[in-house]
């Protein structure tokens, strides 16, 4: 959790309307001062904007506000645990959350970061709507579900097959919460997360690995700045998917790294701070030449107050 105490973090938390007019919770972290850019953090899957805390607490001191957003049927947004109509709404709630950003902080740089689900969700929507995403900085991707996953065969199987006739069907997905990090502090804190949830419907099920197959197929298609974080042990995102996907993109901008031996919450395991001063340093290095590109028609750059 965040100490919203501190002076130079001010918290502000609302709703937003998402497809269907349903209202989906947000909350953001702002510095003193002017913000530089914006991440807005998509999490993964039975998570939610509380599981960010490092992000967060490395990046508001360097002048950068945060944006998470709680997925339907997550945390404090409504709707049923684990369960989508289809992919679109996803897809769509981002496209609300980011205007919502952009109406907050009009000009300021926006990046964007998925974890896991929340990877696969901004991958598709970038491929998707490459107008809009053109309009972002860059994108991160941690741990992305892009290859398999640490699922059992049979629980896949089942809500294939069940999707169709019963797409509310819910199953644990089986996923041990020890292979979210090495950090037994953190585990802790998991078991005793009433907003964190571990149900997948069988309707989820099959939009997701129907938008998984989409996203690699198109894969040559991308354009925006693109940083891939894994850790090599994850045991619920394999890594070999995000390589396979990495070697797919022909965009030049682009940069994986695999942290030997870590788990799938890179941003919560024992080497977060390599990892915070790896997506410091891409983003600083991607604001930079933001500036450097507007600075040649500007002789004089100001960015927007918060």
């Amino acid at each position: 959790m965040i100490d919203h105490s501190d002076r130079i973090l001010s918290h502000k938390e609302g709703t937003f309307q998402g497809v269907g007019a349903l209202d989906l919770y947000y909350q953001s972290w702002h510095p003193d001062g002017k913000v530089r850019a914006i991440l807005a953090i998509v999490h993964g899957l039975g998570g939610h904007s509380d599981r960010y805390s490092n992000v967060i607490q490395h990046l508001i001191p360097k002048q950068y506000a945060v944006y998470g957003l709680e997925l339907r049927g997550h945390g404090r947004s409504p709707g049923q645990q684990g369960y989508i109509n289809a992919w679109s709404e996803f897809r769509e709630d981002l496209g609300a959350f980011l205007q919502l950003i952009q109406t907050q902080q009009p000009g300021c740089p926006v990046f964007i970061l998925g974890h896991s689900l929340g990877a696969v969700i901004i991958l598709d929507y970038i491929l998707r709507y490459p107008q809009q995403a053109s309009l972002l900085q860059g994108a991160i991707a941690l741990a992305p579900t892009l290859g398999k996953v640490g699922v059992s065969p049979i629980r896949v199987l089942l809500g294939k097959m069940l999707s169709r006739v019963w797409p509310r069907f819910t199953l644990n997905t089986g996923i041990n919460i020890s292979a979210g990090s090495r950090d037994q502090q953190i585990l802790t804190a998991y078991a005793q997360d009433t907003l964190r949830h571990t149900r997948a419907t069988a309707r989820l099920a099959t939009e997701f690995f129907a938008t998984v197959d989409w996203i690699n197929a198109h894969a040559a298609d991308w354009q925006l700045p693109l940083l891939i974080l894994h850790g090599g042990a994850d045991r619920v995102a394999l890594p070999g998917g995000s390589a396979i996907f990495f070697q797919r993109v022909n965009c030049q901008d682009k940069l994986r790294i695999e942290y030997p031996g870590a788990y799938h919450d890179i941003q919560n395991d024992l080497n977060y701070p390599e990892v915070m001063a790896d997506l410091e340093g891409w983003l600083e290095q991607h604001l930079l030449s933001q500036v450097v590109q507007l600075g040649r028609g500007n002789a004089e750059l100001e960015f927007p107050n918060s």
